[in-house]
């Protein structure tokens, strides 16, 4: 299968590229919902530091983790624990010829941040979260570091292929001679919303409509989803699955219909598959992920922070609710799972989603 940059996509993005952002306005048990969530979340994964800690994953930290944290924080109205996330993160994982951040934070290691490549998802969380915190707080200092991480991304992770601009998942590592590794659940529109805002550059609108064009395309096994990893030809745009990570749908791409979804794009060929993949009535119980060459499923249920997504995903295709996505006992069994669920609760408000 191949992409071709599409105008429709273009001219579909535009509105929500160009509009100023807004928020719904909610009813009490809305507000409540996020504090308590984030107060959860900041008492199992936020060390005193302002560290937020992927228990899930040898208790390492992550770029990305950051830019949630900080978001949470903020939809809490909880400064202090923001500018203890952001001290740390600016503190540990600055890189020292640009506005973006370190990916990872090994606490073990010898040297904790020896890889001083970015992660672009969180890059845009970052620059996002700080964004917001200027507009809300009046916090000017932060305005002005979310504009430079946001300069930074234009400058150094976009990259035009096949006539397409793509967004690279990294500054280093992902550029092959014909083609170019992309990751589809970095192109989070919310985020390059808020950025196309704050930082004006018609770059913004191409990077977001090819981004959709991509999904469209980006179609694979039997429920048509999209990859966590994705080869992006550049001579014909051919679409493939990369042979040195697995050919799924999961953890990665999970992420894909939640920010569709987060903007209104409801009807994108990748959110209504994913709400088909999750409320197929031929699973036993809701699969994490799926292989994409075979179709096989993962033989254990999927997490509370994936049914969260699963949920949201089929209310946003209107598909009915999967029972899996009834609160569990635990919404926040580790790191990554309660990270989910506290990003779906923030979709929903901006979506306007009713069903809190």
């Amino acid at each position: 299968m191949s992409v071709a940059p599409s105008r429709r996509a273009l001219l579909l993005v535009a509105p929500f590229i160009a509009a100023t952002p807004a928020r719904a306005q909610l009813p009490g048990t809305g507000v409540d919902r996020l504090r308590q969530q984030w107060g959860q979340f900041r008492n199992r994964f936020m060390a005193p530091d302002g560290r937020i800690i992927d228990t899930g994953n040898r208790n390492i930290s992550h770029s990305e983790g950051q830019g949630w944290g900080m978001l949470m924080a903020l939809a809490a109205d909880d400064r202090a624990s923001f500018e203890r996330i952001w001290a740390w993160t600016r503190r540990t994982l600055d890189r020292p010829r640009d506005a973006l951040s370190a990916w990872r934070f090994r606490p073990q290691a010898a040297n904790p941040v020896e890889d001083m490549n970015n992660a672009t998802d969180g890059d845009l969380f970052l620059a996002w979260a700080l964004l917001e915190a200027g507009r809300i707080w009046g916090a000017t200092q932060h305005t002005e570091s979310g504009q430079a991480i946001g300069r930074d991304i234009l400058r150094l992770l976009v990259r035009p292929a096949g006539g397409m601009a793509l967004l690279l998942p990294g500054a280093r590592g992902f550029e092959r001679r014909d083609h170019i590794i992309v990751n589809p659940s970095y192109y989070c529109f919310p985020a390059l919303r808020v950025l196309a805002a704050a930082v004006p550059d018609p770059a913004w609108l191409r990077v977001a409509g090819d981004g959709l064009s991509l999904l469209r395309a980006a179609r694979f096994g039997r429920w048509g989803l999209p990859p966590d990893w994705l080869s992006v030809h550049k001579q014909d745009r051919r679409l493939t699955l990369p042979s040195n990570w697995a050919p799924r749908f999961s953890y990665d791409a999970v992420r894909v219909p939640l920010y569709l979804g987060w903007v209104g794009l409801g009807q994108e060929p990748a959110l209504q598959a994913a709400a088909d993949f999750w409320t197929d009535s031929g699973h036993r119980q809701m699969p994490a992920w799926t292989d994409l060459s075979s179709n096989a499923v993962s033989p254990y249920t999927a997490s509370p922070g994936i049914a969260a997504v699963a949920g949201f995903a089929a209310q946003m295709a209107r598909r009915p609710i999967p029972v899996a996505e009834r609160r569990a006992p635990d919404a926040m069994p580790d790191y990554y799972s309660g990270a989910l669920s506290a990003l779906v609760s923030l979709a929903r408000r901006d979506s306007g989603a009713d069903f809190w």
